[in-house]
């Protein structure tokens, strides 16, 4: 099966953004779930009308196929602060990157590969233990 890569961004108005790494591909929408969807129609009108055309398209759009979604970081604390869900200093809690550090994230810093790595590991340590919590008995 093939797997496409794609990207997620929160637009400064809240919208969401989805497009594919090495694809032509994007979506969006005004939450995650309907910019994912949106992606999706496009690719399936765009193989129906290459079909109806007779242009040539990605051949995985004819077989079953996945997508890979990676979190632009920045996009993903934005979208947890900004929505009181988390603070600052809950980020720097669970990421050990410095609350001023996360602020300029927020306003346009791009962080470094080296913590965008420390960002998702945070992250995933906070979906591991809610995991934990929530897993239900078999």
């Amino acid at each position: 099966m093939t797997t496409i890569e794609a990207i997620i961004e929160r637009a400064k108005d809240g919208t969401y953004s989805v497009y594919c790494k090495d694809e032509i591909f994007s979506g969006a929408g005004e939450t995650l779930a309907e910019a994912k969807e949106d992606m999706a129609r496009q690719m399936s009108f765009y193989r129906e009308t290459a079909l109806k055309e007779g242009f040539k398209y990605p051949s995985f759009l004819d077989q079953p196929f996945s997508v890979h979604y990676h979190v632009d970081m920045p996009s993903l604390i934005e979208y947890y602060v900004e929505s009181g869900i988390l603070s600052l200093a809950g980020v720097e809690r669970i990421t050990g990157i410095n609350q001023k550090q996360i602020w300029a994230y927020l306003h346009g810093t791009k962080p470094r590969k080296e913590q965008v790595s420390r960002l998702e590991k945070g992250f995933r340590s906070l979906q591991a233990d809610l995991d934990a919590v929530f897993v239900s008995a078999s």
